[in-house]
């Protein structure tokens, strides 16, 4: 994306390098402005690095979450060209792959919640097709023989969320944006309702704007007017990863949520071999702490949907926090800070949102022009 104005020479400083922000610091720095990211940590290794990978707008449809599944599926269309033009800038691979996902009922109960699911994604016009347990087989034989119903959603995608995180890395450096990693930011220098700069190791840096996208770290940050601080919290996912062996290969994204269960899980086979089980859904604040519970209602609910993985080796443990706000939509756009700009609060959607987040973004900065598209997510709508 090259946006040409006047406003491309500005400082931009973003606070926070996960997907999020190294996503916006990209599309920045391609169009010709001054851009540092400061990352508390080592950059993409937090909620970036833990997740799944899924696209699911889909899957993960609520009937009265509108706006947010017409923002998640933009984004998804948008992947493909976003994945051609990152993996062009990084000459890396990002392992977009768009298989669809099978969201199986392993027993009737979960069969009649899938049923009311399917008539939400009926109500809202997606396109998901209802199969029964047998055509669900022919598309992933190593499905249960317990399923009895599924629902196909082709258009519910994925990509390597971690293959993602180093590409952006590459492509944001190479085009001239600057990453301090390991480098916390102390305060947001606020003067007269303004953004001026970040207070780091002491010293003031100044910008012309500060985009705000530490995800469950964002209110952390001292210097914001109460009014402007995102109610953004985190809730943690422990997930795990299984080595696939000959024989037991899985094909396609699963999901199986539960009815009888405290957690759904779902199955994000990748091209390394690699399989990706979540996750856990606690609001247990900031502990990161692996429980046998958690591991085994994961470990419970694949086997119970997939048997073949009994004998798998495992591969990782780990836990994420995901950055959830107040309704769990993110927090994106202009704030009564003058030159303040949020992009937080992506809950369990941050790689699924990372080019529409982006590209809005970098264009609100570029043309100072507000979307239509991010117009619902603003922090306003909390007040």
């Amino acid at each position: 994306m090259h946006i040409h104005n006047p406003r491309s020479n500005k400082r931009v400083i973003i606070v926070g390098g996960g997907v999020i922000g190294l996503g916006i610091g990209w599309q920045l720095a391609k169009a010709g402005c001054a851009v540092s990211i400061y990352e508390r940590d080592q950059a993409g290794r937090a909620a970036s690095w833990a997740a799944a990978g899924m696209l699911a707008p889909h899957a993960e449809v609520h009937f009265e979450e509108r706006a947010l599944l017409r923002l998640g599926v933009q984004s998804c269309r948008m992947y493909p060209e976003w994945v051609v033009e990152l993996e062009s800038d990084s000459q890396m691979s990002v392992g977009y792959r768009a298989e669809g996902t099978l969201i199986v009922g392993v027993d009737r109960d979960d069969a009649r919640e899938l049923g009311h699911l399917y008539e939400s994604q009926q109500l809202l016009d997606l396109k998901v097709e209802w199969i029964t347990g047998v055509e669900a087989r022919e598309i992933e034989p190593l499905l249960s023989p317990k399923i009895t119903a599924a629902i196909w959603s082709r258009d519910d995608h994925q990509v390597d969320n971690r293959a993602m995180v180093d590409a952006l890395i590459r492509a944001y450096r190479n085009a001239h944006g600057i990453l301090h990693e390991n480098t916390p930011v102390e305060k947001i220098e606020v003067v007269n309702g303004k953004a001026e700069g970040i207070w780091v190791k002491g010293n003031l840096e100044e910008a012309d704007v500060i985009v705000l996208a530490a995800g469950c770290w964002s209110n952390d940050i001292d210097g914001l007017p109460k009014a402007v601080q995102p109610p953004v919290r985190p809730v943690k996912g422990q997930m795990l990863a299984l080595q696939m062996e000959e024989g037991i290969v899985l094909q396609k994204v699963i999901r199986a949520p539960r009815a009888k269960y405290p957690t759904d899980v779902y199955l994000v086979p990748k091209d390394n071999g690699r399989l990706v089980i979540g996750a856990t859904n606690e609001e247990m604040d900031f502990d990161t702490r692996l429980t046998a519970g958690g591991l085994f209602e994961l470990l419970r609910g694949t086997w119970e949907a997939v048997p073949g993985i009994y004998d798998l080796p495992v591969l990782e443990t780990w836990t994420g926090l995901r950055p959830g706000s107040r309704d769990n939509a993110p927090i994106l756009g202009e704030t009564s800070v003058e030159n303040l700009i949020m992009a937080t609060g992506h809950y369990r959607n941050g790689i699924l949102l990372t080019p529409v987040t982006a590209r809005e973004i970098a264009s609100l900065i570029l043309t100072g022009e507000n979307s239509e598209t991010i117009a619902p997510f603003q922090l306003s709508r909390f007040s």
